[in-house]
């Protein structure tokens, strides 16, 4: 299942609103290549990842990630997106971040759900850590 809703995006080089999709049978969150130099500086992987696509037999070689916060509702959320040259949406977030930040899909409104005192709380924790 999936929901479309535009979002800002910020990284090292600026910020940029664009339409993620959120999709819970991707796993991991995506940002096409075009966009994430705009927004970000890449880090080149010391080992490419193959990752298979829904297109049967389709295997992508992933070899670029970057970090990126964006909002939802002005609620500040971040992680890593791995950067794809052929991806066919502008961004995707994938079940993993998701996860990460308890999102919940709102299907029966095309919405996306997040909790302000979760996700507050898990970014408390997250910069405790470090």
């Amino acid at each position: 299942m999936i929901i479309r809703v535009p979002l800002r995006f910020e990284g090292s080089k600026g910020e940029k609103n664009l339409y993620a999709l959120f999709d819970s049978g991707a796993t991991y969150s995506c940002i096409t290549e075009e966009f994430a130099d705009q927004l970000a500086n890449l880090e080149s992987l010391h080992t490419p990842m193959r990752l298979a696509t829904a297109s049967r037999g389709t295997v992508m070689e992933i070899n670029n990630t970057c970090r990126l916060d964006f909002y939802h509702e002005d609620i500040r959320l971040s992680d890593e997106f791995l950067v794809l040259r052929d991806l066919s949406e502008e961004v995707i977030i994938g079940a993993n971040t998701m996860q990460k930040w308890r999102l919940k899909l709102d299907f029966e409104n095309d919405s996306v759900i997040v909790d302000p005192s979760v996700a507050k709380l898990i970014l408390i924790n997250l910069i405790k850590k470090d």
